[in-house]
């Protein structure tokens, strides 16, 4: 009986042993190839919705295929993944063939090879010194190892900040990813070279500011050399960077990197009304939200614009070129979440509208491909852009004296989860794109009457432009010292501001009575002629209350009514 019960013992605890001998064996393994590519791929299958959606935000998911997961390891995330105990075989990556390396920048300019980080520098400042009329050379920030993260801005006045929208092409941010590279740089030679020569691109580069950055990791892409050799997905520390922008809910003590800093500095700058990143590993339209389930309040216009993206790309290219899920569409959180990515960070924190392209299912394109997936894409490339053309263009000024005022502008009953747009702050113009139809905008600014106007009309492929005169809450001359407190808005619910006669300003105390007598506010502040008082009844019920300002140095009175709505 004994014998019966020790062989399957035996025979269990052998296997035991040799499958953890194979996990110990696959982890060296795991460790030896990220230490000298920089990454590896491993694969996890079997995987649920709940725990791919663990998954992305520890790791960097790579792509889904049904149910396998291909994840990507950097020396950051190796450890805690084999501590993890996961159940996962390495996929043998692709090597770079197919990859050839310009000879000079003459050779590389012909964009069916892949220039040196140096050649790719001084490609950018030749596009930039043979067109200085259309074209300047910024610099976006360094990279860890300190190369430079280029943009070029294209425009009919490049030296001069307009009042036209601003639009941001970028790729690479993944930098073994490798078309959208080749790609950027070959869309600013086009763009500068036929814009005396294409009505299209001459009405792009007329109407709008063209910010192209063509590679936004440039640590990934020229990680071991000069040369594209062994690109990675990360930057030099080992972080996803299409992971590391802010995001509302992400975990506790995300380490923000150098260039995603950089990034958000440049893109705060510039408020960009349509961007979008390029990437590869699949061929599809991708749009927001990535991080979460419900449709952004814009997402019939997001699928229109990328569903035009794909369709003109349809018409041009070999069969099955981007005909992935939707035919080459997808919301990104359909077919996986994305935690801190770019695109993401763009439509919610800065209220733009991002998009991202994936151009290619081999991550690093090899050369001989480069050329179809230029003639595959330039023209919905310029189509894009030409979005940003359309839908409302309008500026905010004073009505008293024409400036310009800075201004939430919002649809109410549609914009939801800071689909609104804003007026800028110096010039007081904006951009609101949208499908076509009838809408009723409200703008919002502080010290003004909101301003709602509307039916106002927007077009298939039209433009509509406004100007919207808003009234201050107080005529300024009603203001210079007035007999008595005056109040505005009044009522009020939130702030109510009072302009206190030139007697009672300096420092002031103030009592708030209700209609029983009872004082429910004593505090002191400061007023004056530029600084009147800001009086915050938000936790105050509804009802009206009896106000007695007080000057602390001569104890002269002023009072007043103010009517709380709720």
């Amino acid at each position: 009986m004994l014998k019966k019960i020790l062989i399957p013992f035996l025979i269990f605890s052998s296997l035991a042993e040799l499958c953890h001998s194979q996990n110990v064996s696959n982890d060296t393994k795991l460790r030896e190839i990220i230490y000298k590519k920089g990454q590896a791929e491993i694969i996890i299958n079997g995987q649920n919705r709940k725990s791919i959606d663990n998954l992305t935000r520890i790791f960097s998911i790579r792509s889904i295929k049904e149910k396998s997961v291909h994840i990507l390891l950097s020396p950051l995330t190796v450890e805690r993944f084999i501590a993890g105990g996961y159940d996962y075989q390495i996929s043998e990556s692709a090597d770079n063939k197919g990859v050839i390396s310009s000879a000079n920048m003459t050779e590389a300019m012909e964009w069916d090879s892949y220039p040196s980080y140096t050649q790719y520098d001084s490609i950018m400042r030749f596009l930039a010194s043979s067109y200085p009329s259309l074209c300047m050379l910024d610099t976006i920030g360094t990279s860890i190892n300190g190369r430079l993260v280029l943009a070029l801005k294209i425009s009919d006045n490049c030296k001069v900040d307009e009042t036209e929208p601003e639009v941001f092409y970028s790729s690479s941010i993944h930098g073994d990813e490798t078309a959208g590279f080749i790609l950027m740089l070959r869309l600013s030679e086009y763009l500068l070279k036929n814009y005396n020569l294409d009505s299209r691109v001459k009405n792009l580069v007329d109407n709008l500011e063209i910010w192209i950055n063509p590679l936004a990791n440039p640590d990934g892409m020229y990680r071991s050399s000069n040369f594209i050799t062994s690109p990675i997905r990360f930057n030099a520390n080992g972080y996803d960077l299409n992971r590391n922008f802010p995001d509302p809910e992400e975990a506790q003590g995300i380490t923000r990197q150098k260039e995603t800093l950089d990034m958000m500095s440049f893109l705060a700058d510039h408020r960009f009304v349509l961007s979008a990143n390029f990437h590869s590993g699949e061929e599809v339209v991708n749009y927001p939200w990535d991080r979460w389930p419900y449709e952004h309040a814009d997402n019939d216009w997001f699928y229109m614009i990328c569903r035009a993206w794909a369709d003109t790309v349809h018409l041009y290219s070999r069969a099955g070129y981007m005909d992935y899920l939707d035919n080459g569409v997808t919301n990104g959180y359909d077919w996986y979440p994305v935690y801190g990515g770019r695109q993401d960070y763009v439509t919610y924190t800065l209220n733009g509208r991002e998009i991202t392209v994936e151009l290619d299912k081999n991550f690093i394109t090899p050369t001989s491909d480069l050329d179809n997936i230029w003639k595959y894409n330039y023209r919905s490339l310029l189509g894009y852009l030409e979005n940003a053309t359309y839908g409302i263009h309008g500026q905010v000024i004073d009505a008293l004296n024409n400036e310009p005022v800075p201004s939430l502008v919002f649809i109410e009953g549609h914009d939801i989860d800071n689909s609104q747009v804003y007026s800028d702050t110096l010039t007081g113009f904006f951009t609101r794109l949208l499908l076509p139809g009838s809408y009723d905008l409200t703008f919002n600014a502080e010290g003004y009457r909101d301003t709602t106007v509307r039916d106002i009309g927007v077009i298939q492929r039209e433009r509509t432009d406004l100007t919207i005169k808003m009234f201050p809450d107080l005529n300024p001359a009603d203001t210079t010292n007035p007999a008595k407190p005056l109040f505005y808005p009044n009522p009020g619910s939130i702030f109510i501001k009072a302009v206190l006669p030139e007697k009672i300003r300096g420092t002031v105390n103030i009592r708030l009575f209700n209609m029983t007598g009872k004082k429910v506010s004593d505090y002191d502040t400061e007023a004056s002629d530029r600084n009147p008082v800001k009086l915050d009844v938000s936790r105050l019920p509804a009802g009206i209350y009896f106000v007695v300002f007080t000057n602390k140095e001569t104890k002269q009175s002023c009072s007043g009514r103010i009517v709380i709505l709720r």
